[in-house]
């Protein structure tokens, strides 16, 4: 019978590991993820909000090849409470995206050659566009013009205040090529990479990342691992995967407790990265954010899955199921308020205890 305890729980490590850069080693305690702990972060829905009061997104994705990525990036952070969208795209190619998003707004960013963003222009249009969080990266074309607006973007220059900004897709692959990025990385930020991702991003940074050991498997290889990222550079880390982990710079440390085959389809990271952001432009700490987006994009996996199967889910069938998700995180929430404790269950990774 398995273990169903997913309060508090506590990942063991070899005493003393570290990695080939001499990282220390984060082994604390964490916490599993389950309704009741998230629930207590979802942002208020004021009862006299509009759209402007719920949070502004600005999604920088998507290209020629990868279209779909951003569209999903936009649709996820709909669903996910975003009171407005707007999805940022070279400018030879807004006519087509335009045409393609319905609830999202769009917006040209100047191109140095057809699908190609020249970055110093790009930049200034970005920031001069009332934002309160950005997504960067689903579906971006890979060039030295997207990895400059990547590092201008992380940096946040004279920014008073820089919206949060999550990192995604080739966002991190761009940044996986810049030396020493986080030490001018000015602008919070949630990181979302993916195993293979994760481990371009610790070599990148100078450490082995074959000594963080098997990245997809190891439970306790990924916590200590993202801890250690987290760490070194001072952002939200999101270790995508079965049982997803969520490291925050000071130590902070979450895990998810959902093991879905069918999100093994591309696509359900783009969602991600959307819901996140939503959260993020709602109000919420990149950590809250991060957290409770994890469980959301993670509870619409499951609903899809109890639906369809291990096979079949396309990633546009998980923006659907996220409003059902959130208001049965509401329910959980309302009744802790009322002190009404009967009825909380526990979510457990699919086929536990079979």
């Amino acid at each position: 019978m398995a273990d169903r305890r997913l309060g508090f729980g506590r990942l063991e490590v070899e005493p003393g590991r570290s990695s080939e850069s001499g990282e220390p080693v984060v082994a604390s305690d964490s916490r599993d993820l389950d309704d009741r702990s998230v629930a207590r972060l979802l942002p208020a829905r004021e009862a006299r909000g509009h759209k402007g009061t719920f949070g502004k997104l600005l999604v920088i994705a998507g290209s020629l090849d990868y279209a779909g990525a951003a569209l999903l990036v936009c649709r996820g952070a709909g669903r996910a409470g975003a009171g407005l969208v707007t999805l940022a795209v070279p400018e030879s190619l807004q006519p087509l995206f335009a045409a393609k998003v319905v609830e999202a707004t769009t917006m040209a960013l100047p191109e140095d050659d057809v699908e190609e963003v020249d970055p110093e222009p790009a930049l200034a249009r970005i920031l001069d566009h009332e934002h309160d969080a950005i997504v960067l990266g689903p579906g971006l074309r890979p060039g030295l013009a997207t990895t400059e607006l990547v590092r201008e973007l992380i940096v946040a220059g004279e920014e008073e205040s820089p919206a949060p900004i999550v990192l995604d897709a080739e966002a991190l692959r761009s940044m996986a090529t810049l030396d020493d990025w986080w030490s001018g990385a000015s602008r919070p930020a949630v990181l979302t990479p993916h195993p293979g991702e994760f481990a371009r991003l610790r070599a990148g940074a100078g450490a082995d990342a074959a000594a963080d050991g098997d990245l997809v498997g190891d439970d306790a290889a990924r916590l200590v691992a993202a801890q250690n990222a987290a760490s070194a550079w001072g952002q939200v880390v999101v270790l995508k995967g079965a049982r997803t982990v969520i490291a925050a710079p000071d130590g902070g440390v979450a895990v998810a407790p959902f093991e879905n085959p069918a999100l093994a389809t591309g696509g359900t990271g783009d969602v991600l990265a959307g819901v996140i952001g939503a959260l993020l432009a709602q109000g919420l700490g990149p950590f809250d954010a991060a957290r409770l987006g994890v469980y959301l994009h993670g509870m619409a996996g499951e609903a899809v899955r109890e639906r369809l199967g291990d096979a079949g889910l396309l990633a546009s069938d998980l923006p659907d199921a996220i409003p059902a998700a959130r208001k049965r995180l509401v329910a959980v929430a309302d009744r802790f308020r009322s002190g009404k404790r009967l009825g909380f269950a526990v979510r457990e990774p699919a086929g536990a205890g079979d």
